[in-house]
């Protein structure tokens, strides 16, 4: 029997390291339910909901009967004054006259705003019709619209210069229509990423760090309107306040109509890794799977308000995006 009292060495195999407990498996939380994107979720939900026959005829009435009555109670009101002191009297009325021409300078506004994005809807059916008949005139004609559409802006001086030099040499629909989205959309595109990738970050910022209830939301809610708005802008559908609403809306409802509002760990992989969306706390999950939906709905907001569909420039990449927006959010988280 052996008395040595030196140090006893332990080999480890293979099989020991790889089951270090830095290798091991976050421990379930049952009670803590996985980041779902609830901010951004009830907001497509409110958007996309159709209203109903009874609520549009309640609010086209309840806006019929409050303009009656507030015109009425002025005129009257005025009409006293008149009577009772003239100067006075003849100034108020100048007032609610002045009042009565900016409403309707506003209600001018959203139509030609309204006029606007209906312009930006038919060119882009025009270029898929084009497109799909394989019509060399009617692509020359969306053509000859795109550059009315964008004279005038700098942006795209090089663009409609170097489409006019070259749309005589093309001598099918859809390559004059791949040579107009190159030349015309191509800095475009790239304005309309930048607004979504600071849109996603400013979200997943948001959602992140105020922890108050309905907060996310409110801070979703007007960071996702403005950025369908300003993509609008950049396209050329410049719009009011309804007229953003109604983009909005049809931007929504063709995210519900796809199924795409949801984001799983399929989409954070690229920035997380397998699994890590889990292993991250519960307000800064939900603020990246919030940046996530935002970046869906700022691609879907760019298929709305382009004028002519993609074909030979790049779709953006949901992935791509959300790797630029959240990558250093994450890090951040990391470090």
């Amino acid at each position: 029997m052996s008395d040595a009292k030196g140090p006893v060495l332990i080999e480890l195999d293979d099989s020991a390291e790889a089951s270090s407990p830095s290798n091991a498996p976050p421990v379930p939380e049952p009670d803590r339910p996985a980041p779902r994107g609830q901010a951004m979720a009830t907001i497509a939900s409110l958007a996309a909901r159709p209203p109903s026959r009874l609520a549009r005829w309640f609010w086209a009435l309840l806006g019929l009967v409050l303009t009656t009555v507030l015109s009425v109670a002025a005129w009257n009101f005025a009409a006293g004054l008149v009577a009772q002191y003239p100067l006075l009297g003849w100034a108020v009325t100048g007032l609610f006259t002045l009042f009565v021409l900016v409403c309707l300078m506003i209600a001018t506004r959203e139509l030609a705003a309204i006029s606007r994005l209906a312009r930006l809807d038919a060119l882009h059916h025009a270029a898929e019709t084009a497109l799909a008949e394989d019509d060399l005139a009617a692509a020359r004609g969306v053509a000859d619209k795109l550059v009315a559409l964008y004279r005038g802006r700098d942006d795209t001086r090089w663009g409609r210069q170097a489409l006019a030099e070259r749309r005589d040499e093309v001598f099918d629909a859809a390559g004059l229509l791949g040579l107009a989205e190159t030349d015309l959309l191509g800095p475009l595109d790239k304005a309309a990423q930048a607004e979504v990738e600071a849109a996603a970050r400013q979200v997943a910022t948001v959602t992140a760090l105020v922890p108050l209830a309905l907060a996310d939301v409110a801070a979703a809610l007007t960071a996702n309107l403005r950025m369908i708005r300003r993509i609008g802008e950049i396209y050329g559908g410049r719009s009011g306040l309804v007229g953003g609403w109604r983009l909005a809306r049809a931007v929504m409802a063709h995210l519900v109509a796809t199924g795409a509002i949801a984001v799983g760990d399929d989409m954070l992989e690229p920035i997380l890794g397998g699994g890590l969306l889990g292993k991250l706390s519960r307000r800064f999950g939900e603020g990246l799977v919030n940046g996530a939906l935002t970046a869906r709905v700022g691609v879907a907001a760019i298929e709305v308000c382009r004028p002519i569909p993609f074909t030979r420039a790049k779709r953006p990449s949901v992935r791509g995006i959300i790797r630029q927006a959240l990558s250093g959010l994450v890090s951040g988280q990391k470090g």
